[in-house]
């Protein structure tokens, strides 16, 4: 996860082989929340908990009234004849209002054309009384997480000089960000350390030699082992953050599926009943649960991850190799002028953010597609060059490779990553926004 101002990310675009321009309010209401986020330079890590808040909202906004899941915290009392359209736009732009204010103008021009959208398919008393529950939602949830921790910020956290302790790297020399979500209250898992992987291999291992020798080969800056296409995707793969990416990737796969959805029941219609047509044709409550455990699954892996970073507070590898001489293992050998593709992340090394939040976003959205389906993304930042991948599992792969190569992290880092994301992803699925018999 890079540490840096989000207006400085590029705006990431996936696109789908005959994607179409469809959307729903829900989707536009999360490429909303993203937009406001750039605006506000929020950071990749913080941003998690800004998705996972409105998602959230949404959710519950929307189920509050079909009532078919279990709640992710409000329990589901909306008006029965509310529109859930109105309810989610609402829970949308009364989070975001809350999250920031500066940019009300904004909000408010997009709630009025969403406000007038559904207002061509439903009675202004559904739309009013859409709003109020929608309304009441936003406001548990807003206090809800209000105390969780994350605030008030902790002191500045500055490791120590310690062989094989995280201190301040090059070239700004941050302190390490974020040290309150080692401790904040989770969305769905237990505790933050539940799935706390054992921690970085020994300094004196053979694992640690060999992940060592493997970032000092091949992530130094003047790399003759890196290929041109890894240099290029350890660049993509740092130009977003990965709640944008997974989010955008999410809205592109329901485009595409609503879309086919909606062709392939046209003949099916005939012999449904009213019921199962208007739920087929509103994807309003299926897209706003998808949105949900897609960002509570990687606010939880962010959370969890960094729990397990300021548990073990390992050096990165821009400290590692030029101090190699002191770590105990003769296998390694210090390098005092190497350098990284480029500049580390303020915050310990191990495990991987971006692995962890990665995982969690590749088994949310294999469950929601199913693991093989094709995607390619493109990079407004690095205009020509595209990823395409055949599953997510490759996808997953190629983001380790990514920070490895780029010299910000060891293998087992993000190995471990991405086994910690996975992990927190599938108690996710099983354990929020589940089914209610009816």
């Amino acid at each position: 996860m890079k540490f840096v101002k989000i207006l400085g990310f590029a705006l990431v675009v996936v696109t789908q082989t005959g994607s179409a321009a469809y959307a729903d309010e829900v989707v536009d209401w999360n490429q909303t929340l993203f937009r406001a986020g750039l605006v506000a330079g929020t950071n990749p890590l913080f941003m998690s908990r800004v998705a996972a808040i409105v998602q959230a909202a949404v959710f519950d906004a929307a189920n509050g009234i079909d009532r078919r899941y279990t709640p992710i915290h409000v329990p589901p009392a909306g008006p029965p004849e509310a529109s859930r359209e109105a309810a989610a736009v609402q829970a949308a732009y009364a989070t975001l209002l809350q999250l920031y204010p500066t940019q009300k103008g904004l909000f408010d021009a997009r709630r009025a054309v969403s406000m007038a959208v559904i207002a061509t398919h439903a009675s202004s008393a559904a739309v009013a009384s859409g709003v109020t529950w929608g309304q009441t939602v936003a406001n548990e949830i807003l206090a809800w997480r209000g105390a969780d921790g994350f605030t008030p910020a902790p002191p500045p956290f500055l490791g120590a000089a310690i062989v094989g302790t995280w201190r301040p790297t090059p070239p700004a020399f941050a302190s390490g960000a974020g040290p309150q979500f080692a401790y904040m209250v989770p969305w769905v898992i237990s505790a933050p350390s539940q799935f706390r992987p054992g921690g970085p291999p020994p300094l004196a291992s053979a694992r640690y030699a060999k992940d060592f020798d493997e970032t000092k080969t091949i992530g130094s800056v003047s790399s003759t082992a890196r290929t041109p296409d890894q240099t290029v995707f350890s660049w993509f793969w740092n130009a977003s953050t990965a709640s944008y990416l997974w989010n955008t990737v999410a809205a592109s796969l329901i485009k595409r599926t609503d879309e086919d959805d909606r062709r392939n029941s046209r003949d099916e219609d005939r012999d449904s009943d009213d019921d199962s047509r208007s739920w087929r044709h509103n994807p309003t409550l299926k897209n706003a649960r998808l949105f949900a455990l897609l960002n509570l699954a990687i606010a939880d892996a962010a959370i969890g991850c960094w729990d397990a970073k300021y548990t073990y507070v390992f050096w990165r590898p821009v400290t590692a190799i030029p101090e190699a001489a002191a770590d105990g293992n003769a296998a390694t050998t210090a390098d005092p002028t190497w350098a990284p593709l480029f500049a580390t992340p303020a915050h310990p090394e191990y495990p991987s953010g971006h692995s962890c939040v990665s995982g969690a976003a590749g088994v949310a959205l294999a469950d929601a597609f199913g693991e093989h389906t094709r995607f390619t993304v493109e990079s407004d930042a690095m205009p020509g060059i595209t990823r395409s991948f055949r599953n997510f599992s490759s996808a997953l792969e190629e983001v380790k490779n990514a920070r490895i190569f780029a010299g910000i992290h060891f293998r087992s880092a993000t190995d471990d990553g991405q086994v910690l994301g996975e992990s927190v992803a599938h108690y996710v699925l099983e354990h929020a926004a589940q089914r209610v018999d009816r």
